[in-house]
């Protein structure tokens, strides 16, 4: 008897009695109600939650156009409130069992376009997107076509076309280290694949580093085979940046004062202000002044990406003044090749590479070692100038950034100092400081 006594509170209303409801609330028994207000009409459960909260939950819309819509509507709206009656017999609130389903199912949606959307940006789309954004507007026209194409290159077709949260490290390893030469590249000597493979890596670190930004990767892969490439790659052969001994610049030096060509000039210069190779070709005329005797190298083409100033020689002036009729932009352009609107473009590292070769140094130096270090190693070896000052010279990043604002502060007396004592050393007769070094000895 309890349980028809049970039964006989619920299912109250018939099918008539829902589409013949007048404004109020209508009861079907159990806390389902049929709530009329005008032409509105609905379904509401009401009942005590858990924490002895009185509350109601809407069940939806009562459709009562026809009995067949009436019916349906009253079979679902029964059936919603049986189910929110045993999750009350569980001690669980049924609005907030429904909110967290919803939230669940806008979180599952959310993940799918995301996962969606993440498929469709493969590592080629990624890496052209970065390239496009930020690329492209800071560096040159020639430093930015080789920046993509080293990656069109040297990455395979699989990984390249694959989405860009599905790569992950073990293959990207594989693929650097299975990176060959280069067809144009294989001309050049010595093998460069080492260089270049930490390039590639270096790039993708950049372009999956902006992928996670913007959501399209929750990994970088590239950051995490950079120990495991370095054990995998042949250590490189520092014969690359070999250098020529100090006492046998001056040597050298005559030798390409008497070479013709801007290439030669462009070396030169490079050497008398310990230049990097790409700040001495990419040298524009408007950051010299020649009154002040000075050269600022722009921040955007120094390693450290700060403004370096050179303190010109008079020897390097004079090279300057020479140059001032071969060109408006570039101190030293190439006239093998002109940019796309014929706009000058500057000499190619080749040049330089193809005058040492002419004078016979090329497997002896490099441009790099002979700017640099053979400079390094003549003002630390023979004292000339304190180890702060020559650093500052050859513009290496102070870590420290108080000590860096001093020396750039209270050098340029010394440093203007040193380069002009770097140029007289390289302008003396071999014969004359061969003598001076046996003195010595």
């Amino acid at each position: 008897m309890a349980t028809k006594r049970t039964a006989a509170r619920l299912h109250l209303m018939t099918v008539r009695e829902v589409q013949a409801a007048k404004d109020g609330d209508h009861s079907d028994g159990g806390g389902l109600l049929l709530r009329v207000r005008g032409e509105s009409c609905s379904w509401v459960f009401r009942y005590t939650g858990p924490s002895g909260r009185r509350r109601e939950m809407g069940l939806g819309v009562a459709r009562r156009g026809s009995p067949a819509q009436a019916g349906e509507a009253l079979t679902g709206a029964r059936d919603d409130a049986h189910k929110a009656r045993e999750l009350l017999r569980q001690g669980v609130d049924p609005i907030e069992a429904r909110d967290q389903r919803r939230e669940a199912a806008q979180q599952a949606e959310a993940t799918a376009k995301a996962e969606k959307a993440r498929e469709r940006w493969t590592l080629a789309r990624c890496a052209r997107d970065y390239h496009e954004r930020v690329i492209e507007p800071s560096r040159t026209t020639k430093h930015a076509a080789q920046w993509i194409a080293s990656l069109e290159n040297h990455v395979p077709p699989a990984l390249w076309h694959a989405a860009v949260d599905s790569i992950e490290p073990p293959a990207l390893l594989s693929a650097l280290v299975d990176v060959k030469p280069h067809e144009r590249a294989r001309n050049l000597k010595g093998d460069r694949v080492p260089e270049t493979v930490q390039r590639v890596r270096q790039r993708l670190d950049a372009i999956f580093e902006d992928a996670i930004f913007h959501r399209r990767a929750t990994m970088n892969p590239a950051a995490a085979v950079k120990r495991k490439l370095r054990e995998a790659t042949p250590r490189r052969d520092r014969g690359e940046f070999r250098a020529l001994p100090y006492k046998e610049a001056p040597a050298f030096m005559a030798a390409l004062r008497s070479a013709e060509g801007v290439a030669a000039r462009c070396l030169e210069l490079a050497i008398l202000t310990t230049a990097r190779t790409s700040e001495a070709l990419l040298a524009e005329w408007p950051e010299f002044d020649l009154e002040a005797g000075t050269w600022v190298v722009p921040a955007g083409r120094m390693k450290a990406k700060e403004a370096h100033t050179v303190y010109l020689s008079q020897r390097a002036l004079d090279i300057l003044a020479g140059m001032k009729s071969q060109g408006q932009r570039f101190v030293f352009p190439s006239f093998a090749k002109t940019g796309p609107q014929g706009e000058a473009c500057p000499m190619s590292n080749m040049a330089l590479l193809t005058t040492l070769d002419r004078l016979g140094y090329r497997d002896r130096t490099t441009v790099h070692g002979l700017a640099r270090a053979t400079f390094s190693t003549w003002a630390n070896e023979t004292g000339a100038a304190r180890p702060d000052v020559i650093e500052a010279c050859l513009a290496h990043e102070e870590s420290n950034r108080v000590r860096a604002a001093y020396m750039r502060a209270d050098f340029a007396a010394e440093r203007k100092a040193l380069l002009a004592a770097w140029a007289d050393y390289l302008a003396r007769p071999p014969a004359q400081v061969i003598e001076l070094q046996s003195k010595r000895a």
